[in-house]
Parts: structure tokens; sequence; C-alpha cells
């Protein structure tokens, strides 16, 4: 899929838009993440429950590539061995789907975002960054966030490599923000001066999504 295409609609992203416009989900309810560790509005689960566009695609770690581009001093084209041959890191963290789930102690493997970033060397006017992944899908989010301590380029999840279905060969993790955000099968990181909506942005949910603050669409 090209980077001028978004992915057609389906039964998921119909769905979607029916409740941003309903605010389906919206407890009223201000939690506090230094005493309670689920936020508002939210519900355990131990398995991981897949959410997609309507299509999973699977790609070879002999095809893949990732390109970081836009505001860098050093623009970059990796291969699955070179991304591979970057400082691995590890991390535990939680996850908070929009759809009201969340998962804890989630066990990672991969890649540091702050890693990546000291290699691409960001350009002082960089302040916001655009995700786009091999289906088509778009999400954006701060700059300063894509750089959070916990925030990692995921090849592996409990100990064993990522599945397709869960983004698969890599996807990224930033744990603080609603899981939307962390993008699947991701290929191209652009980085960049202004914000601009990623694709569930532009359909009724929140430019930011901080899920404490129970931002899950575009009026909270």
């Amino acid at each position: 899929m090209s980077d001028d295409q978004t992915p057609a609609d389906n039964k998921l992203t119909t769905s979607k838009r029916r409740w941003a416009a309903e605010g389906k989900f919206l407890t009223g309810r201000i939690s506090r993440p230094d005493a309670e560790r689920l936020p508002p509005g939210q519900h355990l689960v131990k398995n991981w429950p897949v959410l997609d566009l309507g299509q999973q695609p699977v790609i070879s770690t002999d095809t893949w590539r990732l390109e970081v581009r836009g505001l860098v001093e050093t623009p970059l084209t990796l291969i699955w061995a070179a991304f591979q041959a970057i400082e691995q890191s590890t991390g535990v963290s939680d996850i908070h789907c929009v759809t009201t789930w969340s998962r804890y102690d989630n066990k990672w493997k991969g890649v540091s975002t702050r890693n990546l970033l000291d290699i691409a060397m960001p350009k002082p006017e960089a302040a916001y960054v655009m995700l786009t992944s091999y289906d088509g899908y778009t999400t954006n989010l701060p700059l300063a966030d894509f750089a959070a301590e916990d925030a990692i380029l995921a090849t592996a999840w409990e100990g064993l490599p990522l599945t397709p279905e869960h983004g698969g060969p890599m996807r990224l993790v930033v744990p603080h923000l609603y899981f939307w955000k962390s993008a699947k099968w991701l290929r191209r990181i652009e980085l960049i001066s202004a914000d601009q909506a990623g694709f569930w942005e532009k359909n009724g949910y929140h430019i930011y999504g901080d899920p404490w603050r129970e931002q899950r669409y575009s009026d909270d």
C-alpha cells in the first residue's frame, strides 16, 4: 500500500467511529496514576486481544525495511540485520487499549526508541512523529512521547518473536498512551515540526490519547 493510500473501511473502523460519536466507554471518573494502576474505564485481561484494520500483512525479515526520515541529521533505511545490530533493550510494561482492556506486566525485547534516535539525530525543529505501517495505518505522537524511557521498537513479547497478528516482526510500544498509538508492522518513522492527525485521529479519536485522562475521543 502506497504512502497516499489509507486502509479501506471495515466493520471495526465503522464501529469505532460510532463509539467516538457516542462517547462509548467514557466513565466521567478521574483516575490518579500514582494511586491506581488501572486507568479509568479499563478492565484487566489475561490474554492479548487482536485488533487491526481488517488485514494482517505478513512481512518477511528478508524484505523488511524501516525508514527514518524527516527532520533528522541522518536519514536511515534499515534492513533486519542492521536493526538487530543496534543495541537491544528489554522492558516490562502495562498496555491499555482504547476499547477498555488493559494487560499488566508485558515483557518486551527490541530496540529502545532512544537508541534509534541517537543514530538518526533529530534536528532542533523536530517536535512530532508520524508513524506509517505496512498496512497503510498511520498515527502521530509528540517526539517526547516517542522517546519515552520505556518506549520500545519491539520484536519479541514474553520471550518469543512477535507474531504477525500482534505486529511482528516489529511494532512500536509506547506504554503510557492508549495502544492505538503503538503502531503495528511499523515501516516508516517521520520526524516533523508540527502535529498531524493519523488514521484514527482523523476518525474521531483524541489527538494525544492519555489513558489516565481518558482521552479516548476528539472532544475528551
